[in-house]
């Protein structure tokens, strides 16, 4: 896909997203129809609203491509096999929204071949949003501020890094004292992966799984800012649904800097 068709994608896609988020705004807490789904994790009228703002928006886009969403049919996705696709989350971060937490976010992405050449990541709470295209960067602004270009931080070595409040794993634990890492901050859902991409945040170490629909908007704003989303073997993490939903593990870090990974 050409450039000026990414960029023109991507600000249709943060109207799509700052729509979606008014839709989550509406739900009240005290009435959002929380429900558990078949693994366990939460869903409620706040996630189904925000995907069918999202599906509703992106079918008006064209040119027609497929859509992944977390609360869409799965299955008949996997059935098509399609390598050219919309990968969504329209509520990543369920957990912090039912307690009442602003750490929450509109995940757009599109997938090319296995990688996300464009995403778009709002935090409708606070009203920030990221998002970026390979090839022109990535950009943050909140409520009605102009874009502002965003960089990750100039450094060999970690000095702070940003994790998961709901899945700090002990093989993070590890990782953070491998690299002589004291200092972090705990966030809920693909916040802390812009965090990186803004240079708020060194890296982001996640030794836990996660789905596809989780960090892929998120992985687009990082790689397009100038950061690598690596998985445990180093190799660019890869959103393919062929290899399955789920991924093991990532690393968010600047393109350049170097880190020592738990064995």
């Amino acid at each position: 896909m050409d450039q000026i068709k990414k960029d023109k994608l991507v600000r249709d896609c943060v109207a799509i997203a700052l729509k979606a988020g008014r839709e989550i705004l509406s739900v009240e807490v005290d009435n959002m129809d929380l429900e558990r789904k078949v693994d366990g994790t939460p869903v409620t009228r706040a996630d189904r609203a925000s995907h069918e703002c999202i599906t509703s928006g992106l079918s008006k886009l064209g040119p027609g491509f497929d859509l992944l969403s977390e609360e869409g049919d799965i299955r008949a996705f996997l059935e098509r096999g399609s390598q050219v696709f919309w990968l969504v989350d329209p509520l990543d971060g369920t957990r912090e929204f039912v307690k009442g937490l602003g750490e929450y976010t509109v995940n757009i992405a599109l997938v090319e071949h296995g990688s996300p050449v464009l995403g778009v990541v709002y935090a409708p709470a606070t009203s920030i949003c990221w998002y970026g295209t390979t090839g022109s960067g990535a950009y943050r602004f909140e409520k009605d501020s102009a874009p502002e270009r965003i960089f990750p931080v100039d450094r060999k070595e970690p000095k702070n890094a940003v994790v998961s409040r709901s899945h700090l794993s002990d093989r993070t634990r590890r990782f953070l004292e491998l690299n002589g890492i004291t200092e972090t901050i705990s966030r809920g859902s693909s916040i802390k992966i812009c965090a990186v991409a803004e240079g708020s945040s060194d890296i982001y170490p996640r030794h836990g799984p996660t789905c596809i629909w989780d960090t892929a908007a998120g992985t687009a704003v990082a790689r397009s800012g100038g950061c690598r989303v690596v998985d445990g073997e180093g190799a660019d993490l890869n959103y393919d649904p062929a290899g399955g939903i789920r991924r093991e593990m990532f690393i968010v870090f600047p393109e350049g800097m170097k880190y020592r990974e738990v064995s």
